[in-house]
């Protein structure tokens, strides 16, 4: 019997390329977004799998909830969850930020997580199985200027990540946190509110991670051995790493 994975963001990004590499696999797949038409074409692209396709915001519990009751019968036994949904708005420092890109940020990479997560887990716990798989960052554990409230954002995804591997002992679901760097998706893009110039100087004379460098990670966390849990993993491009200590010399 195929498994069953379920991607919240799939319209774009690690999300549409999760969806590719799975239903390569032969998973069957609910693929969650906003944006009915892309994921409409996303869905035909994948005919040759089992699909169904859930337009909804994250960020709204009661949309959650009627998505999670009104999956049909042959995709209720959710294998793998990949908490893909999220996004960072803005580079301002935090004297000067977006008090509503802020809230925002919370709304979807916080809250959105934890009803896709909470509303699931229950049957995965039932089933004996199941797996946890959210997108973090390297914004979560390393800070960097402008990166105030999203970075915080994914340091919860971390701790909550960790949190669940204590609630879940013994009931046989596993919990992973996927934390990448710099990767070019349309990240930048919706960080600078559509200003495409601007993101691509983020990526300019870098060869950053891709979508699929992402996919292939989540694929391989979720393929391992029932009795392997993958606990989290940090990715970088060799362009990527940590600056010196910054000294403000009066």
């Amino acid at each position: 019997m195929a498994k069953t994975i379920v991607i919240t963001g799939a319209t774009s990004g690690f999300g549409r390329a999760c969806a590719e590499l799975f239903a390569g696999a032969g998973w069957q797949l609910v693929l969650c977004g906003r944006r009915e038409e892309r994921l409409g074409q996303l869905a035909q692209q994948l005919s040759g799998v089992p699909v169904h396709c859930a337009c909804f915001d994250v960020r709204q519990l009661a949309e959650v909830e009627k998505m999670v009751a009104a999956l049909p019968e042959n995709f209720r036994a959710v294998d793998v969850l990949v908490n893909n949904a999220g996004l960072a708005l803005g580079l301002n420092p935090a004297q000067t930020a977006d008090l509503g890109d802020w809230e925002v940020m919370v709304d979807t990479n916080i809250k959105g997580l934890l009803y896709m997560t909470r509303l699931l887990l229950p049957g995965m716990v039932a089933r004996k199985r199941g797996h946890i798989v959210n997108t973090g960052s390297i914004a979560g554990t390393w800070p960097y200027p402008g990166g105030n409230a999203y970075g915080a954002t994914k340091a919860f995804v971390g701790q909550f990540s960790n949190n669940l591997r204590c609630d879940l002992h013994g009931t046989g679901v596993r919990v992973t946190n996927i934390e990448p760097g710099l990767a070019e998706t349309e990240f930048s893009v919706v960080r600078f509110g559509g200003d495409k110039d601007k993101a691509d100087a983020v990526y300019a004379g870098t060869e950053p991670l891709t979508a699929v460098d992402i996919a292939e990670i989540v694929h391989w966390v979720a393929c391992r051995p029932a009795h392997v849990n993958i606990n989290r993993v940090e990715v970088m491009p060799v362009c990527q790493s940590w600056n010196p200590f910054a000294i403000d010399r009066q």
